[in-house]
């Protein structure tokens, strides 16, 4: 990170702060950052992406990004993703926020019960991207392995535990979406997940701009399409983390986005290839990007995340853009 000096950020890789009764890496926040997040004073201007990580938050920042540069993809190339569109309860926060800017772009991974209250009091838009919580929990896994500053997952099966449970970093993927659907009446938001995203990405980009109030162009759209593509953005070093010290974030033990090399968590760190057959790619499902969880749940762990998902999500239907079996 660019906003920080080098020797503060090593000497909190192995600090966690916890806030709300979340985890989170002091690597990235401070109890002053969190305080700083809670109270701050929204503009009924702002754009707000909020998401559970490994859900899509790169992607939906680099939508942004060209939305509203109306396809020039200058800042996009030459911008990290982390200044265009700061994570709010990060310490860097204050000193990427592009406060000039017509539209704010925020990022924040922060749940409802924290965050919405604030949104409520102006006219905010918010975009809520959630992801299939199987690929998600995959993707996490491997980021864990990656990123310095989250603690070790010791193994796919004890980290599955601790996300079923919601005692990973970032809290529950369970508590976070339902409580981010909850906000439907009292917040100005879109929900979208990953999964259309990668089915339908030049209709999503255009319901987009329809709730933006962002006009799109054809010229904009053939660039969005070009630059978000997970091949642009994996090349892309103010996407794919690559800026970010070894000491930080250790790619030796993967890729922030890696395509088509065995199985991999898309938008997310790279997978080595599971032992088992790979399923292979089709028209429904293309190499690596969606549905690389049954690559790495055994059937035990897959009846297991069912159960936990059915007792959780009674009344949430989110399964009609993702496929649990």
């Amino acid at each position: 990170p660019r906003h920080i000096p080098r020797s503060r950020a090593m000497e909190r890789l192995e600090v966690t702060e916890t806030f709300a009764g979340i985890a989170l890496p002091g690597h990235l926040h401070t109890k002053e950052s969190l305080q700083f997040a809670t109270t701050f004073p929204f503009r009924d201007t702002d754009v707000v992406i909020v998401t559970y990580p490994k859900s899509g938050t790169t992607w939906m920042q680099e939508i942004l990004t060209l939305l509203y540069s109306r396809g020039d993809a200058l800042p996009a190339k030459t911008i990290p993703n982390w200044e265009r569109a700061p994570w709010l309860e990060q310490i860097h926060f204050r000193g990427a926020l592009r406060d000039t800017a017509t539209h704010r772009l925020i990022t924040s991974h922060l749940p409802a019960r924290v965050l919405a209250p604030l949104l409520q009091g102006s006219k905010a838009k918010v975009i809520y991207v959630a992801r299939n919580p199987k690929d998600v929990v995959v993707s996490f896994y491997y980021f864990h392995r990656l990123a310095k500053f989250l603690p070790d997952p010791v193994s796919f099966d004890a980290f599955l535990q601790q996300f079923l449970e919601g005692t990973v970093h970032y809290g529950s993927w369970f508590d976070h979406v339902k409580g981010w659907l909850g906000q439907r009446q009292l917040l100005d938001i879109f929900y979208i997940t990953y999964e259309e995203l990668h089915r339908d990405l030049r209709g999503t980009a255009q319901r987009l701009s329809t709730f933006l109030g962002c006009p799109l162009g054809p010229e904009t759209l053939e660039a969005l399409e070009q630059h978000c593509s997970f091949s642009a953005m994996r090349d892309n070093a103010m996407t794919n983390y690559t800026l970010i010290p070894r000491e930080i974030m250790d790619h030796s033990q993967g890729k922030f986005m890696r395509k088509g090399e065995g199985a991999r968590g898309a938008a997310g760190a790279s997978v080595p290839a599971s032992p088992r057959a790979p399923v292979p790619p089709g028209p429904s499902r293309p190499a690596g990007v969606v549905g690389d969880w049954r690559e790495h749940f055994s059937p035990l762990q897959n009846a297991l995340f069912d159960r936990v998902y059915q007792e959780e999500m009674p009344d949430i239907d989110l399964s009609v853009h993702w496929s649990m079996v």
